[in-house]
């Protein structure tokens, strides 16, 4: 897919994404377990989206579908209205693990994808400089993942992930690891960069604040099987503060939504 950009990485031709009745099942020796339960959902141009609810209920698995990772059993992914097979989707992803080449500096490692992708090494250089000034590391390109802070490395990650402009990014709990200070700073960071790129952003978290402070809109799904419960619509104005009335209420409503499925433990 060729994607025209501006100096920011900011696509200007990207994919809307749909999944229609999709089912994901697992089959062990024993049984076969539904992960995915008839999960249709709109994904829009530029949209932050954050996806929430009890561990076992699908996040993840939803996410690696779209990432193409996983197959889903039955159901259909468009891009475009066309199928996932017909229409190439560009995929940036960051995971709760940096995942970083311990070999290779701050900046390296943003620039390899990019030389994979056949740019030359100055030019990949010169943009992973760019991404590393978008997310406040640009005095840091030249040190190494053991020197940094956790904080430092997974704002590498994010840098990595959005070298190559994907349509869609993908983030499953990218800040989980982190102490509450850091991840607050980070969350700040991501919806600065966010504000900047407008990429569209796929946000699997177990923190129903995060979910609030980032999401446009907040998908609430229920596990066993996993499907979605509840599609919130966030309607406060940036940058959010979490502290207001209306930010506690969406909280509490989004907690409640997911508490009134709480799984039986065997």
């Amino acid at each position: 897919m060729t994607t025209c950009s501006d100096s920011l990485g900011r696509g200007l031709d990207v994919a809307n994404v749909s999944i229609k009745g999709l089912y994901k099942e697992f089959r062990t020796d024993n049984a076969i377990v539904r992960a995915l339960t008839d999960v249709n959902l709109e994904i829009q141009d530029g949209e932050f989206l954050c996806v929430v609810g009890h561990s076992g209920c699908g996040k993840t698995t939803l996410l690696n579908i779209l990432g193409g990772f996983l197959k889903p059993t039955r159901g259909e992914l468009l891009i475009d209205g066309a199928s996932s097979a017909q229409r190439e989707l560009s995929i940036g992803v960051v995971f709760q693990e940096y995942a970083l080449f311990p070999w290779r500096t701050a900046l390296q490692n943003v620039a390899f994808g990019l030389e994979m992708h056949g740019l030359s090494k100055q030019d990949a250089r010169a943009k992973a400089r760019q991404l590393l000034r978008l997310v406040h590391l640009e005095d840091f390109a030249d040190v190494y993942p053991h020197e940094l802070s956790g904080g430092m490395r997974q704002r590498v990650a994010v840098s990595r992930a959005m070298a190559y402009e994907p349509d869609l990014l993908l983030m499953d709990e990218p800040f989980g690891a982190l102490d509450a200070q850091t991840r607050e700073r980070l969350q700040s960071l991501t919806e600065e960069v966010w504000q900047k790129t407008r990429k569209t952003v796929f946000y699997v978290t177990h923190d129903q604040s995060e979910a609030v402070y980032l999401g446009e809109r907040i998908v609430v799904m229920r596990p066993r099987p996993g499907r979605i419960h509840e599609i919130v619509k966030v309607d406060l104005p940036r940058p959010r503060d979490p502290l207001s009335m209306e930010f506690v209420e969406i909280q509490r409503y989004i907690t409640e939504a997911i508490m009134e499925d709480r799984p039986v433990e065997p």
